[in-house]
């Protein structure tokens, strides 16, 4: 088995642009020690922005020194086991969530990392880390109740659209933004109340106007303009959950120069709050399991984007996608 070599992607160096950062290098495929699984990769969920961030050396909690792995986010299937491994068959579908082992095409792992599943598809995979953050993020961090008004921004994009669906499932009035006719449509599909496309509406008069009394809950994931707008529509009490801000990821961050934040919470008790999955990781089986049940009996729907994205050396350019703000729904590699 070691003379097969395979491809994986690497960051050789720090560079603001994900593309400039990585290379493809070729290795061989390891065997599995006592303990540990030999997956061949199916799929891989793009993370475009940690992606980026972590290309650059902006992970605060990640402190690494290239060349280093990337991808987190695989599935794949059993193809070789170590000694004393359990509960795993050849060819049985997995998927693994470590950082570092998603874009290549094999990986070797500790058993106890891969999530055994039903089948080789990428709603799974989109479920499994995606879904978990939008499932912490709404009830964990931002306290989800029922009959509130929940708004949901990049609501079409891998995260928003679970977390529009979980909003509804949990009976509340959905708000979703998006930026075009398509994303608008899914959302539509996907029983969202009332829908923002900000590239013809402007969400700081709709929200002033449709709900005067603010909103309860956000789940914001752009940051910039869209973050001040957000903070400013809290409603008394209201909880704004911090997922991303993915209006910074491939850029600068943004200095800005405006009265402090607490001026605008203090007055309304609201609360700004980070969401970041590895501090919550006690909840992950848990949100995974109930995931998992919702899209098995039907109740939870999983949209992948549409465009193709083939083979290990498409990954630079679905990073780039992702960013570009285009994609309805997840975006993933097919190996």
């Amino acid at each position: 088995m070691n003379a097969e070599k395979y491809r994986k992607l690497i960051a050789k160096q720090f560079n603001r642009d994900f593309k400039s950062a990585v290379e493809f290098v070729e290795i061989s495929i390891a065997k599995p020690a006592a303990n540990q699984v030999l997956i061949q990769n199916k799929f891989a969920g793009i993370n475009g922005g940690f992606d980026t961030l972590l290309c650059r050396g902006d992970v605060p909690y990640i402190n690494l020194t290239p060349p280093f792995d990337l991808g987190v986010e695989a599935m794949g299937e059993v193809i070789a086991m170590g000694e004393d491994v359990q509960d795993f068959q050849i060819g049985d579908a997995v998927i693994t969530t470590a950082r570092g082992g998603g874009y290549r095409e094999y990986q070797v792992v500790d058993a106890n990392l891969a999530v055994k599943v039903r089948q080789t598809i990428p709603e799974l995979l989109t479920l499994i880390p995606t879904g978990i953050s939008a499932l912490v993020a709404l009830e964990q961090v931002g306290e989800m109740k029922s009959n509130e008004v929940v708004l949901v921004t990049a609501a079409a994009g891998g995260t928003g659209h679970i977390a529009v669906q979980l909003a509804k499932l949990a009976g509340n009035h959905v708000i979703g933004t998006c930026s075009s006719e398509a994303k608008a449509q899914l959302l539509k599909e996907l029983g969202c109340d009332r829908i923002i496309n900000y590239r013809t509406e402007n969400l700081n008069q709709v929200l002033k106007q449709e709900y005067p009394n603010g909103i309860n809950l956000i789940f914001e994931c752009v940051g910039k303009q869209v973050f001040d707008t957000c903070v400013e529509n809290l409603a008394v009490r209201g909880r704004l959950v911090v997922v991303g801000f993915i209006s910074e990821y491939a850029k600068n961050p943004e200095l800005i120069i405006q009265s402090r934040i607490y001026h605008q919470l203090f007055w309304k008790a609201a609360s700004v709050r980070g969401f970041l999955m590895p501090h919550y990781q006690e909840h992950t089986a848990k949100a995974r399991d109930r995931l998992l049940n919702l899209f098995y009996s039907g109740k939870l729907k999983v949209t992948i984007d549409q465009t193709q994205f083939n083979g290990i050396e498409s990954i630079p350019t679905a990073v780039e996608y992702l960013l570009s703000g285009k994609n309805c729904g997840k975006v993933v590699v097919r190996f």
